[in-house]
């Protein structure tokens, strides 16, 4: 029974100690990080799909106004210097030179008029039988004479020119881009009835994003690829870039031209403009390694040593499908978390593994 005692307060005093004592404290395992190095991008080419366009595109119109009684070609159609395009009813035009032509005819009859009257007035001053005044009233009649005259025969050299704007004429060779009246229509003189496309040099017209404006330069040199050759590539310039953005599509149109001697190229032509940016080819991280706050784009970089996290602000470049170019920000020897990097916080100690789950052991270490 004493035997028994004994044990019992040996286990009292037990469970008393063992109760006083501190809990030990269990450090967490480091989070499993995916790490990556950054890779050297590829040359980044973007592509742009255009139109081929003439490089001069006048706008056709009538130097007068009318009712068009005649279309003698449609868009598309190609057409020769001085051939006929499109007529107005030329009623209106024969009736105004008809006028002028009577007008002429009017004024010639009261200069004779006034002619012989000067004359007999000049002749009644000879003989002082009138004053001076009184002939220089007839002389000066005939001179306001003369001066309408020369007025109407103006007026009718006008009309008579206007005459043959009745026909609107093709001022070289092209092709008919665009067609902007029908039979019957009235328009106003200068109103745009047809768009030559002119023949000669050819330009792809292209409409870039705004966020492309600041890497392409006026006179960059591009490469040119039709769809109907897609083998087939030809060098380019970028010509011509419009200083405002479409309202609508919020683009820049921007033309390349290009050597279009050696193959065919007709207007309408679709096409693509490759266009090399050597200068920002970087490294590349893949899409889910970068963050961004507050406007500021970063990712999580690995410290060999202590496998700690630090935030790491970057500046990007084009986007790819699953890589994205960093331009500034990183070395080629820095190693980058790739997935969960919304979990991280600064300082935070990671295990990195590759994408097999497999420890990975960072330069440096």
């Amino acid at each position: 029974m004493f035997r028994h005692a004994l044990l019992g307060l040996f286990a009292v005093t037990l469970t008393v100690l063992t109760g006083c004592r501190e809990p030990e404290t269990v450090e967490a395992p480091p989070r499993p990080a995916v790490a990556v190095q950054p890779q050297p991008a590829q040359a980044q080419v973007q592509s742009y799909p255009g139109e081929v366009r003439a490089r001069f595109e006048p706008e056709l119109a009538f130097r007068i106004a009318g009712k068009v009684s005649k279309r003698m070609v449609d868009a598309g159609e190609r057409v020769r210097k001085g051939q006929p395009l499109a007529e107005l009813d030329p009623e209106d035009v024969r009736l105004q030179l008809e006028a002028a032509r009577a007008q002429v005819a009017a004024a010639q009859a009261n200069l004779q008029l006034a002619k012989t009257e000067r004359d007999r007035y000049r002749t009644l001053l000879e003989r002082q039988m009138i004053s001076s005044s009184q002939f220089d009233n007839a002389d000066n009649t005939y001179r306001s004479a003369a001066a309408r005259l020369k007025q109407a025969r103006a007026e009718f050299d006008v009309a008579d020119n206007q005459a043959t704007y009745s026909v609107l004429r093709a001022p070289q060779n092209g092709v008919i881009a665009r067609r902007s009246v029908e039979v019957g229509q009235v328009i106003a003189a200068g109103q745009t009835v047809f768009v030559l496309a002119a023949d000669g040099e050819r330009e792809v017209l292209i409409s870039l994003p705004e966020s492309s404006i600041g890497h392409i330069l006026i006179g960059q040199t591009v490469e040119v690829e039709l769809w109907s050759r897609p083998e087939e590539r030809s060098v380019g310039t970028l010509r011509e870039l419009s200083p405002a953005a479409d309202p609508q599509s919020r683009t820049f149109a921007a033309r390349v031209s290009f050597d279009a001697e050696e193959q065919r190229v007709e207007v309408g032509q679709s096409a693509r403009v490759f266009i090399h940016q050597p200068d920002q080819v970087a490294l590349s991280v893949p899409l889910s390694a970068v963050s961004s706050e507050e406007q500021q784009t970063f990712v999580w970089v690995i410290d060999p040593p202590t496998h700690s996290v630090v935030r790491t602000p970057v500046r990007m470049g084009a986007y790819g499908q699953d890589q994205v170019t960093i331009l500034d920000g990183l070395t080629a020897d820095d190693w980058v978390v790739a997935a969960g990097v919304h979990m991280l916080v600064e300082g935070q100690t990671v295990q990195p593994v590759d994408r097999q789950n497999r420890s990975v052991t960072l330069d440096g270490e």
